[in-house]
């Protein structure tokens, strides 16, 4: 699950909302070990989110660097790079199975 939360610092252009939302929610889902909580318990998994969400958006804001900011597209293809020599060339959409 946590594989999924990107880093969201020093990028141009910044972390969205969205992106500090998502990543939150992964990280309490982690946490809590559930995907969906239970209505029992979906008010305080909400709140757990938005203050991870919180705490996530001030430490962004507060970290400094002098590194240039990292452009998304090349993240992303090296991403897609590393996916590749790990699990080699996708199998979807050939018919194959």
């Amino acid at each position: 699950m946590c594989r999924n939360i990107k880093t969201l610092f020093n990028f141009e252009p910044p972390a969205t909302e969205l992106e500090i939302r998502d990543a939150s929610l992964q990280f309490v889902r982690k946490l809590s070990g559930f995907t969906v909580p239970s209505k029992a318990n979906e008010a305080v998994f909400e709140r757990a989110v938005e203050e991870v969400a919180t705490t996530a958006r001030a430490l962004i804001q507060s970290l400094v660097t002098q590194a240039p900011p990292r452009k998304r597209e090349v993240e992303a293809a090296k991403a897609r790079a590393a996916s590749l020599a790990r699990f080699g060339p996708s199998t979807a959409g050939r018919g194959g199975g």
